[in-house]
């Protein structure tokens, strides 16, 4: 990382990004060589990330011939406007990136255990029952052995990390503008 002090040291914060975040990307080397990148649902869950996906397609296709990927998720928080100079303006953020290697799940429990992870996160209040041989027959479940993660963060100045804590607590996932002058 080229500037240090924005290195996340705190585990408990990369830990929490990752179980909070909506949206994750995953990035692979597509056949032609370029990489390619797929926002997609995703859970972590036993120090893995986790995400399901069609047996076939574009994703899966890149992962069969190079399980090497990278897999990212951030937290814009917000923008802080300029007055004066552009160079006072900023963008707060947290972000991880992992490096790691995909494996498609073969073992059932784990299969299970990935799905319910999935469902636990994005619908918490339950009622969605069982999950059906067919189902289950045509998902395939991916899992991302993680080899190397970094947290990132810029929380801006003394004054506003006061604001943006506050405007955390009643608000998170939600940017915010701020002004500095």
């Amino acid at each position: 990382m080229r500037v240090d002090k924005k290195k996340i040291r705190i585990a408990e914060v990369i830990t929490g990004l990752l179980t909070d975040s909506p949206v994750g990307r995953l990035g692979t080397t597509s056949a032609d060589g370029y990489p390619m990148v797929k926002p997609l649902n995703f859970v972590y869950k036993g120090g893995k990330i986790y995400f399901h996906s069609a047996k076939e397609g574009e994703k899966m296709e890149d992962i069969a011939r190079n399980n090497r990927v990278c897999f990212e998720i951030d937290f814009p928080i917000g923008f802080v406007k300029s007055t004066g100079t552009p160079c006072k303006a900023d963008y707060l953020y947290q972000s991880v990136i992992i490096r790691g290697t995909a494996i498609v799940v073969d073992r059932e429990d784990e299969r299970i255990f990935a799905l319910r992870g999935l469902m636990e996160k994005y619908q918490p209040d339950g009622g969605y029952g069982e999950f059906s041989e067919e189902k289950l027959a045509m998902t395939a479940v991916v899992r991302i052995d993680i080899e190397e993660m970094t947290g990132k963060q810029d929380l801006g100045k003394e004054a506003e990390r006061k604001t943006l804590a506050d405007l955390l607590v009643r608000n998170p996932w939600k940017s915010a503008v701020l002004q500095r002058s």
